[in-house]
């Protein structure tokens, strides 16, 4: 057949040349019937496809990789109830604000309505959990629905973005055309030079100000704006991205300085749970200020603070950062000094972390499973600390720093950690090393995901802390109710090391903290996905508060 009588492209190869020009690397998926069109479309696009185990690693991994590489992370799974898997992670990307685009293969336009194969309202399920979701009308439309959800997902408050492929629109021939790379690119929301100048001259005339920013302050761009911004102003830039808000024990003694901030400017922070709504430990004379890419956010912050809400201006993160930081005005000693307090409570962790041992023989304290870890993230410029939730992600938080890190996030759930970290290996070059730290509760969720990292030749290092039980929900109920009123918390001491291995990975076993150690470096040795199952003693998460001086 001649060029001239080829036929006109599938929607599916457009919407893959439609990726390509996005400059879309690599896309994390678990096949299925109705997106097998896009998989034929994909061979020799250039596109490095991960074929995940479950579809809401898919999700997860496409987060990790947008939250490292400030791209958007693309996820491919099928109709039905693949996208139904798919979407309980979507508040994960939500909560932690990453620039997700979930693609979801759908029923054919075709058959809606008919009791069509695996026929579900995709898009109306996904809704609640994204910026924006909807179902691709044909063909002709896939390459700008793409390039508005990609566009969607980065700007403003970045977060995830839904879009369904019916089967007969990724088959249909198409004589469209892919837009221009420009229609892929976020559209920035700019914090104006006059709001900014007012906003600098609030800041750096109160005695002790504060800067609380939301999650995208602690990517690597992030935290180096951030801290530009401080170096500026003379005014405190925290990042916050905890579920535990202003008890994270990441943040050591912040409670403390909270209570003394006589005014805080949020920045792309909602005055959520996460920060006592605006209550105490804030102080009840605190003024506030806001900067933020949502209306609505103002309007709720307005309710809980009144008339303490003294400026509120709309405009994105990065945006508002780089204004801020260009308005400022040389800080004073005044400053210097908040600042200095403010940092050394931060830093501040109990003395007697230095030596925290187990008392229970084949079981180690949390610390000393993790001093190792910190040797490692240590031994290169570019390391990346993995961290999931409940109580021995909190340990992990507190006690380990990193040049880079992601972390369960606002949404506080369980389960993604070793899915993050695959992706981080499929962004980071070969030699940075990836250490994920995760409770035995939490790698039962997506454990087969080392069958992946095996198949791919992910090369990371997974660290279980090993308590037999869901400790964060022991911990609640031993509080609230009492010892003799625990129940559905335990779990056997499983050894998740020798689960891993049947999967192809390499698995350690650790009992002794002397061992910790070596175990490590055999993991990181191995060229493999390795698990260390580390027995661990039941501790609650660290609560920080210094002793009065």
């Amino acid at each position: 057949m001649t060029a001239a009588t080829s036929p006109a492209p599938r929607g599916a190869d457009l919407l893959v040349m439609a990726l390509q020009r996005a400059g879309v690397r690599t896309l994390f998926t678990l096949s299925g019937n109705h997106i097998m069109p896009v998989y034929d479309a994909l061979i020799d696009s250039g596109i490095r496809l991960v074929h995940t185990r479950h579809e809401a690693a898919t999700v997860h991994m496409a987060d990790a990789w947008a939250r490292l590489t400030g791209e958007a992370g693309i996820a491919l799974v099928t109709g039905g109830p693949g996208h139904a898997n798919a979407v309980s992670a979507l508040y994960t990307a939500a909560m932690a604000e990453a620039p997700v685009v979930l693609l979801s293969g759908h029923a054919p336009h075709g058959q809606l309505g008919m009791g069509a194969f695996q026929e579900m309202r995709q898009a109306d399920i996904a809704a609640p959990l994204c910026k924006a979701s909807w179902t691709c009308a044909g063909p002709d439309a896939l390459a700008d629905d793409l390039a508005r959800a990609m566009r969607i997902a980065r700007s403003g408050r970045p977060g995830p973005v839904h879009l369904s492929l019916p089967s007969d629109a990724l088959e249909g021939r198409t004589t469209a055309t892919v837009p221009a790379a420009a229609d892929f690119a976020p559209q920035p929301q700019a914090l104006a030079a006059g709001a900014a100048a007012d906003l600098m001259a609030w800041l750096q005339a109160a005695e002790r100000p504060l800067v609380l920013a939301g999650p995208g302050a602690l990517t690597r761009p992030g935290r180096a704006a951030a801290t530009a911004l401080q170096e500026r102003t003379g005014v405190p830039v925290i990042g916050m991205e905890s579920p535990r808000g202003v008890a994270d024990p990441s943040l050591g003694a912040l409670t403390e300085m909270l209570a003394q901030a006589d005014r805080v400017l949020l920045l792309a922070k909602r005055l959520d749970f996460t920060l006592k709504f605006g209550q105490p430990p804030f102080g009840a004379g605190v003024r506030w200020a806001q900067v933020d890419p949502d209306e609505a956010e103002t309007a709720r912050t307005r309710a809980a603070v009144g008339a303490r809400l003294d400026a509120a201006h709309h405009a994105d993160l990065p945006s508002a950062l780089q204004a801020l930081a260009a308005a400022a005005a040389a800080p004073g000693p005044r400053q210097a000094g908040w600042v200095a307090r403010v940092a050394e409570a931060l830093r501040w962790r109990p003395a007697a972390w230095a030596d925290a041992r187990s008392a229970t023989p084949g079981r180690l304290h949390p610390l000393q499973m993790l001093r190792p870890i910190q040797a490692v993230l240590d031994s290169h410029p570019d390391a990346l600390f993995v961290s999931d939730g409940g109580e021995i992600g909190q340990w992990a938080q507190a006690a380990l720093c990193a040049p880079q890190r992601i972390v369960n996030g606002v949404a506080g759930s369980i389960g993604s950690a070793l899915s993050f970290a695959l992706a981080a290996r499929c962004a980071l070059p070969p030699e940075v090393p990836v250490v994920a730290v995760m409770g035995d509760g939490t790698v039962g969720f997506h454990l087969s995901e080392f069958d992946t990292g095996v198949r791919y030749g992910l090369p990371v290092v997974a660290v279980v802390g090993n308590d037999a039980r869901w400790n964060a929900e022991y911990q609640i109920q031993l509080k609230d109710y009492g010892a003799d009123r625990t129940i559905g918390c335990e779990l056997a001491p499983t050894r998740y090391d020798r689960a891993a291995a049947g999967l192809g990975a390499h698995g350690e076993h650790v009992e002794r903290a002397e061992d910790m150690a070596p175990a490590l470096q055999r993991a990181l040795a191995s060229g493999l996905p390795a698990c260390v199952n580390v027995m661990t003693e039941g501790l609650p998460a660290p609560q920080f508060k210094r002793p009065a001086a």
